[in-house]
């Protein structure tokens, strides 16, 4: 099956483990950014079988996983006024809010519709002109184009009762953040390749050469990661602080040109708040003014919600890579998929679901 199956092949994974095993010659603590990195990781086990010099850490590469609390409360908000119609992805619908969550909040009679685009939630508005209707636009820059060209596209039809509540972060700042913090510990990072196929390369230069450290932008699959190993293992050895490229059947340096200008048209950037980790300056987006009338936060007036988080909660040390899930005191006890305390255990691309998934309790 071409580009599945090869990019999973033992043999191909077992002679780069090989040559990792060759190659390295002391510690390494290298991070992988995304959540779907850290799935492949530990679903397939990649951690168990690099030598020991290596250590993985995950850090915060799940959208949904730092979606900070009170964006959640907004929505159930939002989600549970009698004209509102609320579309959003699925994996949302369970990550707890402060008392509730999304689909609770749909218990209760709230009319919360999951969507697998935002071009369905527009399609919703359509429909129902009688309805306010509010997409959940969550994510990094992979999912910032496809909702930038949805509220064009709302302005371009007339569609004057389609809105998003925005929460939209971006890997650079974050990056940056944790390598700025007195506690980092990181020698070289994994970052993800869909995000570079839409950002490009260009930002991770300037992070490289100022904080010397070795980054790759690896695909999802197993090989893929395990090549994005080596290649940083190799650097670290020789010394260098480069950024290569390993997914290059889909990044190229600029990334996807027309994707970045409808990003810039629509959003500008902004400090956000990380769940778990807080305020990050220049680390988000936000609709320009041009299109504040699709504001869902202005339009139903829920920007002033703040929450604290739950003190049992770690995830905010998991998504820095201090912590790993099952160093949590509460993990697969109190704290599980079926009653989660952070986003990090619900989340499809969660490194405490995929601990709890793919390895035994401990």
């Amino acid at each position: 099956m071409k580009f599945i199956s090869e990019y999973r092949d033992p043999v191909t994974a077992g002679n780069m483990l090989d040559e990792i095993r060759k190659t390295v010659t002391r510690p390494w603590v290298i991070m992988e950014v995304c959540g779907g990195q850290t799935h492949a990781i530990v679903r397939s086990g990649i951690d168990q079988l690099l030598p020991k010099e290596i250590r993985l850490v995950h850090g915060p590469g799940c959208p949904v996983c730092v979606t900070p609390l009170e964006t959640i409360d907004r929505a159930i908000a939002i989600a549970l006024r009698p004209e509102v119609i609320f579309c959003s992805f699925g994996d949302m619908l369970r990550v707890p809010g402060s008392d509730r969550d999304l689909l609770i909040a749909r218990s209760l009679g709230a009319d919360v519709r999951v969507v697998y685009s935002t071009l369905e939630a527009l399609q919703i508005a359509r429909d129902n002109p009688e309805k306010e209707v509010v997409f959940f636009a969550i994510g990094f820059e992979t999912t910032a184009p496809g909702n930038a060209m949805a509220i064009i596209q709302a302005e371009k039809q007339g569609l004057t009762n389609f809105s998003e509540l925005v929460c939209h972060v971006l890997v650079p700042p974050a990056i940056t953040a944790l390598l700025s913090s007195e506690e980092n510990q990181v020698n070289a990072y994994l970052a993800a390749g869909n995000v570079c196929t839409i950002m490009g390369l260009g930002e991770y230069e300037e992070i490289a050469k100022k904080y010397q450290v070795p980054i790759v932008a690896t695909g999802l699959e197993p090989n893929d990661i395990i090549e994005g190993i080596l290649m940083v293992v190799r650097m670290l050895e020789d010394g260098r602080c480069e950024v290569q490229n390993q997914y290059v059947r889909s990044v190229r340096h600029d990334g996807n040109v027309v994707a970045r200008k409808a990003v810039a048209e629509v959003f500008e950037v902004t400090g956000q708040k990380w769940r778990g980790i807080g305020l990050l300056p220049d680390s988000g987006l936000r609709i320009r003014k041009r299109y504040a009338s699709f504001d869902a936060a202005l339009r139903f007036d829920v920007a002033g919600v703040e929450v604290d988080e739950p003190e049992a909660c770690i995830s905010g040390k998991v998504l820095q890579g201090l912590k790993r899930p099952n160093q949590c005191p509460v993990f697969g006890t109190e704290c599980k998929p079926e009653h989660p305390l952070g986003a990090t255990m619900v989340s499809s691309e969660g490194a405490c679901a995929a601990y709890y998934k793919y390895q035994p309790l401990s």
